[in-house]
């Protein structure tokens, strides 16, 4: 069923219907990509009553008209009516966020929506990185502004959901803007950037790219000493997805994190378990491990009372420590570990029921492979 929308809603200047209109000035709306391609061809007039406009006219969104125009446009029998849209209105935001001439305010509204559409829309994610907007994100990154930092860190975590793009962010300079953020940043934009960490660090080159960076590491390990509940959680994440490549373990032991993250394990932060459970393959991680005074306590605390991923990786952990050392089978058995894994036999996990089978055997004097 055809039918026709209302001429207001159609841009001035393109004809077109708006998918982002703004008010300039002159109390006239256009559709944002309409007037920006305006200004930047240097007008600075008003294209209907040709009335001067400031240096840097300002764009603000016509909530009310846009609110309208989508409203309206719900009765049309289209089924891709909505990812059309999308498309139609990353266009004009991302012609925005790239535009030289755009205000701070402008931006910050396009990363506030392209956010939002990104987190939803792979078709808009992958529009996005095509465009060549990166470089303009990675602007916003480094600006300083604590808001569009925060945002474009954001964005940057969105696009990286695809993992056609993972490669190509990091070959775009992300790792440094990250790290920078991990070292001044603010509280939000650190564990934005952790996050992005991450996500970006499930592609393997990327591991090893990241590891290697000077002071990737050692920011992470810094967040996860210093930082809040959701610094130091996301840290610990970040730091578990980069020792999953071996090359990396002895690069986090280096940095002086095994204390640290025993620490953290010690508050009740399980996922510092888990990095420690991969540190524990390396030698420099069980040698360090064996110097932290109240280690095996804090393990065995978790077998008492963590959860089925923190026991397994505290079973783990005390079985290789216990395989090189004499005197941690002392202290462990001194600490009941054999009949907790007596008790541990029957648990739900098959994961569990072998590291127990495997610890109770090493302290019995009988090891097995684990």
């Amino acid at each position: 069923m055809a039918f026709e929308l209302p001429n207001d809603f159609r841009c001035p200047i393109s004809l077109e219907i708006m998918s982002d209109p703004v008010i300039i000035q002159s109390g006239h709306t256009f559709d944002r990509v309409s007037i920006q391609k305006w200004i930047d061809s240097g007008n600075r007039t008003c294209p209907i009553t040709k009335l001067p406009l400031s240096e840097k006219p300002s764009l603000i969104p016509n909530h009310a008209l846009r609110s309208l125009i989508s409203n309206f446009a719900h009765v049309s029998p289209k089924q891709d009516h909505s990812q059309s849209q999308s498309q139609s209105q990353s266009h004009s935001l991302i012609s925005t966020l790239v535009s030289r001439s755009s205000s701070h305010e402008s931006r910050l509204e396009s990363l506030t929506r392209l956010v939002r559409l990104t987190k939803r829309d792979s078709s808009v994610r992958r529009k996005v990185t095509e465009s060549g907007a990166v470089r303009a994100v990675l602007d916003c990154v480094d600006s300083g502004d604590q808001v569009l930092q925060e945002k474009s860190l954001s964005l940057l975590l969105n696009l990286s959901l695809e993992d056609d793009n993972k490669v190509g962010l990091v070959a775009d300079g992300v790792v440094r803007r990250v790290v920078a953020v991990l070292r001044v940043g603010s509280p939000d934009c650190k564990a934005v950037a952790a996050t992005l960490l991450t996500s970006l660090a499930v592609v393997e080159v990327n591991k090893a790219t990241i590891g290697s960076y000077p002071d990737a590491i050692s920011a992470l390990v810094s967040l996860l000493r210093h930082g809040n509940d959701r610094e130091r959680k996301e840290s610990a994440t970040a730091l578990y997805a980069l020792c999953s490549f071996p090359d990396n373990r002895k690069r986090v032991v280096d940095c002086g994190s095994v204390g640290i993250l025993v620490e953290a394990a010690d508050s009740g932060l399980e996922r510092a378990v888990e990095v420690l459970g991969l540190l524990v393959k390396c030698r420099g991680g069980r040698e360090e491990m064996s110097k932290v005074s109240g280690f095996v306590e804090v393990l065995v605390n978790v077998l008492r009372n963590g959860s089925l991923k923190g026991i397994q990786y505290s079973l783990f952990i005390l079985n290789c420590l216990c395989c090189c050392s004499r005197e941690i089978v002392d202290e462990v058995k001194r600490e009941g570990v054999v009949e907790i894994c007596f008790g541990l036999e029957d648990n739900e996990s098959e994961k569990i029921r072998r590291n127990a089978t495997n610890l109770v055997h090493t302290l019995l004097g009988n090891p097995m492979d684990s």
